[in-house]
């Protein structure tokens, strides 16, 4: 409740304080996703709001801050690796981060490789992890190219098959995405959560 309430200060204190008492750290963990989630929800029925999905991923980082140490050695199973990048050309990062986020709290192992990252760079990362799935996002209509330009690099180096992509960010829709060539696209991080964890189901 204190989660989805942003109620920061009072989410760490109870984080630390249950730590100390010798709870479970995977348990405190879950129910900070469940939190997460459920601000996500709100932003998606517009009862919140872009500032506050930030706001939330903060605390959750906060919280994950305190508990990474105590959950050493306790097996908390990932969905999958994902690999997330801003594309060639464009430094927008807000929306990918709060999607990392949201990813990373809903228990996918987030590989985010940062702004302006050239094809070579997802492929590279996409091998390295044995990533399920790669999330290119740009919020300018001059990304879309460089998108098309690494998924074209995905299908030549032989990963299409085995890699899913959705592309993200405000210039975003179904006539983009087949230009592209994804499987996906969002113009909502809490969208893009749902897309994604359906393709683990």
């Amino acid at each position: 409740e204190a989660m989805v309430e942003l109620r920061e200060d009072e989410v760490l204190k109870m984080v630390k304080e249950r730590v100390e008492a010798g709870e479970d750290p995977l348990k405190i963990v879950n129910e900070c996703r469940e939190g997460i989630t459920e601000v996500g929800k709100r932003f998606e029925a517009k009862e919140y709001f872009v500032p506050d999905l930030i706001m939330s991923g903060e605390i959750f980082k906060g919280a994950m801050e305190i508990l990474k140490p105590k959950m050493a050695g306790k097996s908390t199973k990932k969905l999958g690796n994902f690999v997330i990048g801003t594309v060639s050309g464009d430094i927008h990062d807000i929306g990918k981060d709060i999607t990392a986020t949201m990813l990373e709290a809903n228990g996918f192992e987030i590989y985010n490789l940062g702004v302006d990252i050239p094809p070579e760079k997802f492929i590279e990362k996409i091998k390295e992890v044995n990533a399920f799935a790669v999330g290119l996002c740009g919020l300018m209509t001059l990304s879309h190219d460089p998108m098309k330009e690494t998924v074209e690099l995905i299908k030549k180096e032989g990963l299409r098959d085995k890699v899913k992509i959705i592309i993200g960010g405000g210039t975003m829709d179904e006539t983009v995405r087949e230009y592209i060539g994804a499987d996906a696209w969002s113009d909502n991080a809490a969208k893009g959560v749902d897309i994604i964890k359906g393709w683990v189901r």
